[in-house]
């Protein structure tokens, strides 16, 4: 990382300023601004998001906003309703209220005598998301977004549910939020305020993963905020960034198929992470870009950004399987338009003998799989956020397991740019199944790499609204889409696609163990294979950004993921802690650190031994002032029903606040 000590021109910083909204509520904001924004207005960028501007994203920001301030932009940082510095609760994510409040912010920035009249806005994750969500209902201010790690879709493609399933990090996110929702504004700038509007939070943010277990199939609730409902409702130019190993990839090839509007998209190796902060590598120089897109947009300036191809993507090389990368091998690219002339769709035959050959007669023979519940324990999270281990590991033992097929050594290399799919012809024995689908680069010496895997609750086989039950014995034939992915298939290796009836942590199971036939005539792997040498750009330049915050660290950050089985009872359990460390904010005299710990265990035969249980502890102080929130959710199934178990404790200076807890059964719908 480039660090520019000498930015263009000085700053200034607000470090706390209170907009009001419609119902006079007040959301804080941090901003930073030229020195003389006061006497030549400029155009403001706005990030809207409830991850607390005072503290926990503070080393981000300070590293972004001061470097997009230097080159002309107001850089506005806002917590939502109910977080961080911000009064009122926040009771669930994407509310008509959060969209409502952000139009009030955007015209009160617009209206400000440092700003010129014209906003953008960027965020990653729900500020991507919100991003979206805003510019569909056309606040006049609003200009241009920019949105990274987002979707469009919140029923099909989000943390919530995948291809109809039930997402086990729905709970992960859902306990996330759950800590997050307990921490208290910060005194320095509420005053004696904090106390009551803290214990306001602990008592109406309510248990999140509750109202989500509520939609479990796509519902008004989804269909609210999923701007893939009607793309023409957004009318402003949409720069759309993910990467490979992020949960979020393929919207970005929705958005750039899909939108009237100008439209731009990358796709690096990235996890969950801006593209400057990048991991895996290569991390690129995206605030320069970012700053192109802006000056385009916001300035007027023909930076030649829209003369460029509309898509970038990052053809990844093999990589040996490790559940982590620090750097991925591998070329960028471009595409013309999505779908890409440069792309076609092959299909790979699967055959009796376990062959996978492009352009075979299709083989008559049935085939049967039925999954052990602990395949899927090396499969990392939907969502990586490029911690060791939440990324798939060697699939050898996962494919052992399931019914897999594959080419012989490859003659050349084979490139992949775009969605691959499997057309799957079956019967099962159970009214309700699921099944997930890997596609696996393996090497000459056997190591089984995950390029990109789908999953399908075969009860959404018609549609993710209204799904209907399986007819045990009834053939049907469905396709199962996978994570779009660009990637090289080396000479000498072997593709293979592996087929299970379950995926556990990743997916929750089905409620009973399932049988499933496949019928080989009937099943065929689709690759979109790319010619290769079609375009080649030059590389972005390496990353760049501001000074970064000074932080003394007093507890190291700390990763760990363990996967284990119980040699006596057979049960699996997936452990994982996230320690992200405990820091002195220098400037703000702050101390904050915050650990989670994930535990997910299940036998293999039986889906309703199936548990997931998430802790969070977060702690704040300063001086002789602290605060302590502990939350812990535990999640479980019965064939008819999700049950759940939580509890929030919060002491304030060693004085117990709050102890809640909850205990709530849902009806499983086809799940």
């Amino acid at each position: 990382m480039k660090i520019d000590h000498d930015l263009p021109q000085e700053v200034r910083e607000i470090e706390h300023i209170e907009i009001p909204v419609a119902d006079g509520t007040r959301l804080a904001a941090r901003i930073w601004m030229p020195a003389d924004a006061d006497s030549r207005p400029v155009p403001a960028i706005l990030e809207y998001i409830p991850y607390r501007k005072n503290d926990k994203t503070l080393e981000r920001d300070f590293a972004r906003a001061p470097w997009l301030a230097a080159k002309g932009y107001a850089y506005v940082r806002v917590d939502l309703r109910g977080c961080g510095e911000s009064e009122g609760v926040m009771t669930d994510e994407y509310t008509r209220l959060e969209l409502q409040d952000g139009c009030d912010v955007i015209a009160w920035i617009a209206d400000q005598a440092w700003c010129d009249g014209g906003v953008g806005i960027v965020g990653i994750s729900w500020g991507g998301f919100n991003g979206l969500q805003l510019a569909a209902l056309r606040p006049p201010a609003l200009k241009a977004v920019v949105t990274i790690c987002s979707t469009d879709d919140r029923y099909a493609d989000d943390i919530h549910y995948m291809g109809g399933t039930m997402l086990v990090d729905q709970l992960s996110w859902a306990s996330i939020m759950f800590g997050i929702n307990t921490l208290p504004p910060d005194p320095i700038h509420v005053g004696e305020r904090w106390r009551e509007m803290w214990e306001s939070r602990l008592d109406g943010s309510g248990l999140w993963l509750k109202t989500w277990l509520r939609h479990q199939h796509r519902d008004d609730y989804w269909r609210h905020g999923s701007v893939c409902e009607d793309y023409s409702d957004i009318e402003v130019p949409v720069y759309a960034v993910s990467g490979w190993a992020d949960g979020y990839c393929r919207a970005v090839f929705r958005l750039v198929e899909n939108l009237r509007s100008p439209a731009k998209g990358i796709v690096g190796p990235w996890a969950h992470k801006y593209p400057h902060l990048g991991e895996p590598g290569p991390a690129i120089d995206w605030l320069t870009e970012e700053t192109r897109w802006w000056d385009q947009w916001l300035k007027g300036r023909d930076t030649g950004i829209m003369d460029e191809p509309p898509l970038r993507l990052y053809m990844q090389d093999h990589a040996e399987p490790r559940t982590h990368y620090e750097y991925r091998e591998g070329r960028w690219i471009t595409e013309p338009s999505w779908p890409s002339p440069n792309v076609t769709r092959t299909e790979y035959i699967p055959g009796a003998d376990g062959g996978l050959r492009p352009g075979a007669a299709p083989d008559s023979d049935i085939v049967e799989v039925s999954s052990p519940l602990w395949v899927g324990m090396h499969g990392g999270k939907w969502c990586s956020y490029a911690h060791p281990g939440d990324q798939p590991a060697d699939q050898r033992q996962e494919d052992a397991s399931s019914l897999t097929f594959e080419t012989g050594p490859l003659e050349e290399a084979v490139e992949i740019a775009g969605d691959p799919g499997l057309r799957l012809t079956f019967q099962v024995d159970r009214p309700v199944a699921q099944v997930a689908v890997r596609l696996v680069d393996v090497a000459p010496d056997g190591a089984a790499t995950r390029v990109s895997y789908g999953l399908l609750n075969l009860t959404h086989r018609t549609s993710h609204a209204e799904p209907e039950p399986l007819e045990p014995g009834r053939t049907y034939t469905v396709r199962v889409p996978m994570k779009h992915v660009a990637q090289t298939f080396r000479a000498g290796h072997r593709i293979r696609v592996g087929i299970s009836t379950s995926y556990f942590p990743l997916a929750w199971p089905a409620p009973e163990p399932v049988t499933m036939q496949v019928h080989l005539d009937g099943t065929a792997l689709s690759l979109p294979v790319r010619t290769p040498g079609t375009s080649k750009p030059g590389d972005f330049g390496p990353p760049r950004a501001a000074a970064p915050l000074p932080l003394t660290m007093k507890e190291p950050a700390q990763s760990e993921w363990q996967v284990s089985e119980d040699m006596d009872t057979g049960r699996y359990t997936v452990h994982v802690r996230d320690h992200e460390g405990g820091a002195h904010i220098d400037l703000q005299g702050l101390f904050h650190s915050a650990e989670g710990v994930e535990t997910y265990t299940v036998l293999p035969g039986d889906p309703t031994s199936a548990e997931g249980e998430v802790t969070w502890t977060h702690v704040m102080r300063r001086d002789d002032w602290e605060v302590v929130t502990v939350t812990r959710t535990r999640l479980w199934a019965t064939a008819e029903t999700f049950e759940i178990e939580a509890s929030l404790r919060a002491k304030a200076d060693d004085e117990m606040v709050r102890d809640v807890s909850w205990r709530e059964s849902i009806p499983r719908k086809l799940v």
